[in-house]
């Protein structure tokens, strides 16, 4: 018999359903068995979708955590549980599969980062979806091949199609900024194409409310700007939006000495083209989860194989903590106005703040 790894969710809101399904029903090589969530609403989704096929639920985490043979935990609840979650199944001797980001606070990630570090034999990661997109990938090997030269300048977008209710602002509470929330994926990109060693030289930050006026509340933005400037030449430029009109618009320029490529520049959701009286348009994905499904379905799957074949983890953890240090940097710029420096081995500069 194939041996399976024995999985749990915990958090069965949106994306934690996801990881459900996924690992239920995608994921040949493993089995889940349990799942945990809080909400009544969500088990009675989960007792008519998941406990049919043999998961145990649960109210909660620790009962969960407890439950005979479970090997891996996948944290995708409130992003203010991510962290303490993680680090009682990396103590209670699990492999963490944990959404991004591991903690809204630079110090807290710090200290997941510090426990995985206590347990090597553990395989711990953040789920940055889009390194497991095939486009991505590709767009990373041509790059890492020397096609466009060396990588100088990189340009990243995350875009949300706009909604006509409130969810951003009541999620912008928990969600540590649009910074840390959305912007995490392209500084985790930047760190990616440019090397996970870059060290940040300065951060400056604008943006604005544009639509979503209640954001201003938690200190946050519906539309952002980032600028990051790496020792050694390199820049970074983040674009973070919560209201595009057309639908969910991800994409990515690495312009290098020699070259440049795009990622998703001109979105499509497929081949179909309608051609009409106005015109000729073409449909792109209305949601995150549209453009990134498959990569959420490979994430499951080289997850759980780095687990039963003891293979190395397609990037390391370390890089969630500087991704989100990069964020909180913006957020701080963004929040404060000011510009910040750091020395070549990356620490704050105080003297050289200056206003934008």
């Amino acid at each position: 018999m194939v041996r399976k790894l024995k999985v749990a969710v915990s958090g069965l809101g949106r994306m934690g359903a996801r990881h459900a399904i996924n690992y239920l029903e995608r994921t040949p090589r493993a089995e889940l068995v349990a799942a945990c969530d809080p909400n009544p609403e969500v088990i009675a989704w989960a007792k008519g979708r998941l406990e049919p096929s043999g998961v145990t639920l649960y109210t909660d985490f620790d009962e969960m955590l407890a439950h005979a043979g479970v090997e891996a935990v996948i944290v995708a609840g409130i992003t203010t549980e991510h962290a303490p979650q993680s680090i009682k199944a990396i103590r209670a001797g699990k492999h963490v599969l944990c959404e991004k980001p591991l903690s809204t606070d630079v110090g807290i990630s710090q200290g997941v980062l510090d426990v995985a570090k206590q347990y090597p034999h553990l395989k711990v990661m953040t789920g940055f979806s889009r390194r497991f997109d095939q486009s991505y990938r590709n767009a990373w090997q041509k790059a890492d091949a020397g096609d466009i030269g060396r990588p100088v300048v990189f340009r990243s977008q995350t875009c949300d199609k706009y909604r006509d209710d409130d969810y951003f602002i009541g999620y912008s509470k928990n969600s540590g900024s649009i910074f840390v929330d959305a912007s995490v994926h392209d500084i985790d990109l930047s760190l990616w194409f440019f090397g996970q060693d870059s060290i940040v030289k300065s951060v400056s930050a604008v943006g604005t409310c544009a639509r979503y006026q209640g954001l201003k509340q938690y200190g946050d933005v519906d539309n952002g700007v980032g600028i990051v400037e790496f020792w050694g030449g390199k820049i970074a430029y983040f674009y973070a939006c919560r209201m595009m009109a057309v639908g969910q618009h991800d994409m990515t320029e690495v312009i290098g000495t020699h070259g440049k490529l795009t990622i998703n520049a001109n979105p499509t959701h497929d081949l179909v083209e309608h051609h009409e009286s106005t015109g000729i348009r073409r449909e792109i994905a209305q949601t995150y989860w549209d453009r990134f499904e498959p990569a959420f379905i490979r994430e499951s799957n080289e997850f759980t194989e780095a687990v039963l074949d003891d293979k190395p983890l397609p990037f390391k953890l370390s890089g969630a903590v500087k991704s989100l240090q990069i964020g909180s940097a913006l957020q701080e710029s963004l929040r404060t106005g000011k510009k910040l420096f750091f020395d070549e081995t990356g620490s704050p500069i105080i003297e050289k703040v200056a206003k934008l």
